[in-house]
């Protein structure tokens, strides 16, 4: 059964995306997988808008271009095959938000999974490029191993942001077992 106001992780992600972003805003999805949360942020910044996807596997970038394509919104988004810890080397523009859903691709090979150090320099560089009022989200995987040791890494990395300058929240469902994905929100509230 699922509780009918408290939305699931991924649902609530992409709630705080379209909340944040509108016409002609710019967005990052760190982790294009198969495309959702792409196709989320292509929709809410508009025809003006610009979205940049990163994902290492060519495989991942194919099916994301087909659901950009399906939902007649692949002219906005510029695809990149290259790890997200290299993303300031495509983008130098501000952005009003990014997205990093960690772990594997879905239906893909699990032994290729995210890793801890890249993730924070991903996350570190995608925090420097937000605008006041941006908005980062990492949707965290604890329930294998190496998840784990990415969600530990992630939870110190913005644990010791400065609370001046950053809002960060935790949302997560206490009572899953298992070890559930969680995500992590944090908002720029202003400049360094």
């Amino acid at each position: 059964m699922q509780a009918q106001y408290l939305h699931n992780i991924i649902p609530f992600a992409h709630q705080l995306l379209r909340l944040r972003l509108s016409e002609g805003c710019r967005a990052l999805d760190g982790t294009a997988g198969n495309g959702h949360d792409t196709l989320v942020l292509a929709q809410s910044v508009g025809s003006s808008g610009r979205v940049w996807a990163f994902d290492v596997q060519p495989q991942a970038l194919a099916q994301t271009e087909r659901r950009l394509q399906e939902g007649g919104v692949s002219e906005r988004v510029s695809l990149v095959c290259d790890g997200h810890e290299h993303l300031a080397r495509y983008v130098d523009e501000p952005l009003a938000a990014a997205v990093f859903n960690f772990g594997w691709l879905p239906g893909g090979d699990k032994s290729r999974t995210t890793q801890a150090e890249t993730s924070i320099q991903a996350l570190a560089a995608a925090l420097h490029l937000l605008e006041p009022q941006g908005l980062l989200l990492a949707v965290l995987y604890p329930g294998h191993e190496a998840g784990q040791d990415e969600a530990q890494a992630v939870m110190q990395w913005v644990q010791d942001l400065p609370q001046r300058a950053y809002a960060v929240l935790q949302y997560r469902f206490a009572n899953r077992q298992n070890r559930p994905p969680y995500l992590l929100a944090v908002e720029k509230l202003r400049q360094k």
